[in-house]
């Protein structure tokens, strides 16, 4: 079991996204507006859908999110954040892709920076792990939810290009242009996942056991905690045991 839908699932069983509501209202309101500048209507512009859609689905107030798109195409005031990437290690040499969000990148560097140098990693310049990963539909469903030859005929359908066993999940691949479609033809079978996204996947994983497994952890769940971080890519592996227990 890969360790992004790992940390996923693990995430969503210990109620850790409700604890950070506030958290992820602020991230879900900056992708908003991120996205609503290359243009405020939804259904032209499939990256603000699918926005709006994670912010519903957090029940986000619909006046929040009016005004993230307003924000967004200039129709009012606010922050001018800026989006850019970082890469780095952590440890064990596990590659780490950073998706980030800020109004002073000069400050955003620096808390990350101190971020991986607490927790065994650090910075690597631009183009050091970018390579390893593919932007992809990453599609997390819990097990009892389908079986898989019913699973595997919807999302191939659907155009998606991998079904995989996971452990406790099923992890479905697609092309970003197809990941809306299997997305609505999961829901027309009454499939909820556990996590549907557009993630950078690696091509493949490095094992971590014992405390470099921990230390990754932290690693992860501290960047994580970063405002400005919209999104941590990594390629590790560990024990889904041993994430139980240092996620609990």
């Amino acid at each position: 079991m890969s360790g992004h839908s790992k940390w996923a699932t693990i995430k969503h069983k210990k109620g850790a996204l409700d604890a950070k509501r506030g958290k992820i209202f602020t991230r879900l309101i900056r992708e908003i507006s991120m996205a609503a500048k290359s243009g405020g209507d939804p259904d032209k512009n499939p990256r603000l859908r699918k926005a709006i859609l994670d912010a519903k689905a957090e029940n986000m107030p619909a006046d929040n999110i009016k005004r993230a798109v307003q924000r967004g195409t200039g129709e009012l005031p606010g922050a001018s954040y800026e989006e850019f990437n970082l890469e780095g290690y952590g440890p064990g040499g596990v590659a780490v892709l950073l998706d980030l969000s800020t109004d002073n990148r000069n400050r955003t560097v620096s808390e990350i920076r101190h971020a991986f140098g607490k927790h065994g990693g650090n910075l690597g310049e631009a183009g050091s792990v970018a390579w390893m990963f593919h932007k992809k539909g990453d599609i997390v469903v819990p097990k009892p939810a389908a079986k898989e030859d019913d699973l595997m005929n919807i999302v191939l359908e659907a155009g998606g290009e991998d079904l995989k066993d996971d452990g406790e999940s099923w992890e479905i691949i697609t092309d970003p242009r197809a990941f809306e479609a299997v997305v609505e033809a999961l829901k027309k079978a009454k499939i909820t996942p556990t996590s549907s996204e557009i993630a950078m996947v690696p091509q493949n994983y490095i094992k971590l056991e014992g405390q470099q497994a921990t230390t990754m952890i932290r690693l992860v769940e501290a960047l994580e905690e970063q405002d400005d971080v919209q999104h941590v890519w990594s390629n590790f592996d560990v024990d889904i045991k041993q994430l139980e227990e240092v996620a609990s």
